[in-house]
Parts: structure tokens; C-alpha cells; sequence
């Protein structure tokens, strides 16, 4: 996900403030203007994109567009960059994240997680016409593409580390890699499918945006098994116990009554929702 600029809703960024969350103060905002406004990326499927309408639609969007529903607010969509988005201090311009967010620790001294709405794999691509990357430790000491500031980009540079609750253990079995950053996931794929070795030797990425982008007719191809499984949370500023509580409560009713796992079988074909066994 990563760094765009689009003006969909600059008058819909609430009242700044220079200023953490204080509690109860964002929950307050969002009944108060009976809109909930939500940072996405509009390149970034299935999870969230600008479809051929100039709508948002995706996995993360329909999450979001639930839980403000359950709210019983509207919802608002706002496109800053991934980088600004994971350094918290959001400073009243948008009121949560539903970004398919890993809450790793580093993150966690700046952003509260509510909860955890999916899992995810990550895994490594080539373009179609390689035939000597068959595993991903063959891709160690290629140039390989990744979003900038994203769990891919660290696992590339070997300092990974998930700390969340139910999330698999890995290994980093690619070394060496000559990392090419990327502001948003989807330019490496694009690069990627110029040619094999043209500007990349792979990409890295979810392995759902990767299986998209081949359904689109992008002349790439999976290697070997995902590099690891990342638990995706929403997000929001720290100091707000009551957002944190509500947004938990929608999220588990979401998982109980089954929305999430369709959801996840609309936009993925499979559920996503359950940790990785």
C-alpha cells in the first residue's frame, strides 16, 4: 500500500489537531459528524481500488464500509501515503485504518490494533518467461521489488519480526536481496511484467494482489510456497479505549455471523480470517 495523493475527500478530514487521541474523543467525532472516515490506497487490489466508476472497492473497503454500517454512520475514504499512515500522528485527518495492516510492535508505539480481521500470505513472484527462480531461495541475491515501508521490504532486509498474536513462525529463506522500493505495492508488479530481468528479477507482495494482478492478464507467475503468514488489523490512533473496545466488538460480531469469511471468499475465493495452519 503505499504512497498516493488523490483529493477524493480533503473536506472530509475532520478538525485538526496537533495533538494524540484522547479517550473517547474520536468515537465522539465520528457519531458526533455521523461519518467515519477511513484511510485506503486506490491501487492496491482486491484489497482497495479506484474501480472504472471512480468508486473504491475491495476487501479492505467492504470491511470498512461494515463497520462503519454497524456504527451506524457513513463512511469517507482519504488516500495518504502507507509511510504517513504507519507513523501515527494522525492529527484528527482521518479517524481509523482498515489498510491490511500487520501490528507489529514497532507499529504498536504509535497506533492502537482493535483487531485483527485477516490473514495473509506473502509471497514472491517472477515474470512468466524465468525459468531459473523456482523456489524463493533462488531469488536470493536478485532484484527484487517491494512497497516501501512494508513487512515485504523488511523481510527482504532480514529484520522481520511479527509479533502479533496467532501469527506463524517463519524463516527468511531469500538473502542478499537487492531490494528496488516501490511507493505502493501494484509499480513492481508493473515493472515486473516487462520482461524477465528487464527492471526486476522478482516482486514480493500478498500473495492475493499477486493472483490478482495475474488475473488481469499480467504475464507473471507464483514461486514456490508463501514466504510467511501476516495477521492484518485495523488501526487507529493511540489514547481512544472506546473506538479500540467498539471497533473490537464490531469486528468479533463480524467474524461470529460469518460477514468476514464472505467477504474474504467475495474479494480472495477462499477464508482468509482463520489463522494460517
Amino acid at each position: 500500500m503505499r504512497l498516493r495523493s488523490i483529493v477524493l475527500a480533503v473536506a472530509a478530514m475532520g478538525v485538526l489537531s496537533s495533538s494524540p487521541a484522547f479517550a473517547g474523543a474520536v468515537l465522539d467525532r465520528i457519531m458526533q459528524n455521523k461519518k467515519m472516515v477511513m484511510s485506503t490506497d486506490p491501487e492496491y487490489p482486491p484489497q482497495s481500488s479506484l474501480n472504472a466508476s471512480n468508486k473504491f472497492e475491495g476487501f479492505d473497503i467492504d470491511v470498512g464500509t461494515e463497520i462503519a454500517k454497524r456504527l451506524g454512520v457513513s463512511i469517507e475514504f482519504v488516500t495518504p501515503g502507507w509511510e504517513t499512515i504507519v507513523s501515527g500522528k494522525w492529527a484528527g485527518r482521518w479517524d481509523v485504518s482498515v489498510g491490511s495492516m500487520t501490528p507489529t510492535k514497532a507499529r504498536a508505539e504509535v497506533l492502537d490494533f482493535p483487531a485483527i480481521y485477516y490473514y495473509t500470505p506473502a509471497a514472491l513472484a517472477v515474470n512468466s518467461a524465468n525459468t531459473t527462480i523456482k523456489t524463493p531461495a533462488d531469488a536470493s541475491g536478485k532484484k527484487i521489488g517491494v512497497g516501501a515501508a512494508t513487512t515485504y521490504e523488511n523481510y527482504l532486509r532480514g529484520d522481520l519480526v511479527i509479533d502479533a498474536t496467532g501469527a506463524p513462525k517463519f524463516q527468511f529463506v531469500v538473502k542478499d536481496a537487492k531490494i528496488q522500493s516501490y511507493d505502493t505495492d501494484v509499480p513492481a508488479l508493473d515493472d515486473l511484467r516487462l520482461g524477465d530481468g528487464t527492471r526486476l528479477d522478482a516482486a514480493m507482495t500478498a500473495l492475493p494482489t499477486i493472483q490478482g494482478a495475474i488475473k488481469n492478464g499480467y504475464p507473471i507467475k507464483v514461486v514456490g510456497e508463501p514466504l510467511y503468514y501476516e495477521p492484518l488489523a485495523v488501526a487507529i490512533e493511540k489514547g481512544d479505549p472506546e473506538l479500540h473496545a467498539k471497533i473490537a466488538e464490531i469486528v468479533k460480531a463480524m467474524q461470529d455471523d460469518g460477514t468476514l469469511g464472505k467477504l474474504s471468499e467475495k474479494w480472495y475465493g477462499v477464508d482468509l480470517t482463520k489463522p494460517a495452519a
